[in-house]
């Protein structure tokens, strides 16, 4: 029996859709092999080793606390950089403007890839972000940054305390560090500090569990805003 038009164009579709798929997941294996190149190319030294990410992180903060930074001008590097990046270390921080995280820690851009959130938590963008970082740019240290005096911290600890709303999505961000807020409620000490701490734990521990992150070391740590240290925690 001779099949129609319309029968003969059904048996087709199946194989322009696995085609289809075929080119579109042999582009994203391209692309992603493009990148890993790229960043190899831009920094062809010995990648640095958890431990000495870290070092270099703190010996950072130390600088700028001291007020003798020896990072220089971003212009510098501008040329080298238009051909790629290798960080050495990734750094999830908050959004607040008092926390400049490549100042904080005295390096240079292209030496830190920063992700930054009010409140400092891992949401699947941020997340997805992270990864690129440790998978794709090799990147052997994750640090989840939090402050002192955080906005989006105490913004959770008032909606726990009033059950009051804030508008618009600055309420997507309170109730995603509510959690933190009502777990550290009746502890002892100051509420707030507490709950800002509590936030760069968990944090830490879901970045942790992440197949993919966790292949990286990832630490947590406070910035003071009054001396400008880098504590762990």
């Amino acid at each position: 029996m001779r099949k129609g038009p319309r029968a003969g164009r059904a048996n087709q579709a199946p194989m322009k859709t696995n085609r289809r798929s075929f080119l579109l997941s042999s582009a994203a294996a391209v692309a992603i092999t493009a990148a890993e190149s790229t960043a190899q190319a831009a920094n062809e030294q010995a990648r640095m080793s958890a431990s000495d990410s870290l070092k270099a992180l703190l010996r950072g903060n130390a600088r700028f606390v001291a007020g003798t930074p020896a990072c220089l001008p971003a212009t510098v590097r501008r040329a080298e950089l238009a051909n790629g990046q290798a960080p050495f270390a990734a750094v999830l921080g908050c959004s607040d403007s008092r926390v400049p995280v490549e100042t904080v820690f005295d390096h240079e851009p292209g030496d830190i890839f920063v992700v930054r959130v009010a409140g400092n938590f891992a949401d699947p963008v941020g997340i997805g972000s992270l990864q690129y970082s440790v998978a794709v740019l090799k990147s052997s240290l994750v640090m989840v940054l939090g402050h002192t005096a955080c906005g989006a911290v105490k913004a959770a600890t008032d909606f726990v305390k009033t059950g009051k709303p804030f508008p618009g999505q600055i309420q997507t961000l309170a109730a995603a560090l509510a959690p933190v807020a009502k777990s550290t409620r009746h502890a002892s000490g100051d509420w707030l500090h507490n709950a800002i701490v509590a936030n760069v734990k968990a944090n830490v521990a879901k970045l942790k569990a992440d197949p993919i992150i966790g292949k990286a070391e990832v630490v947590g740590g406070i910035y003071d805003l009054a001396s400008g240290k880098v504590s762990l925690v």
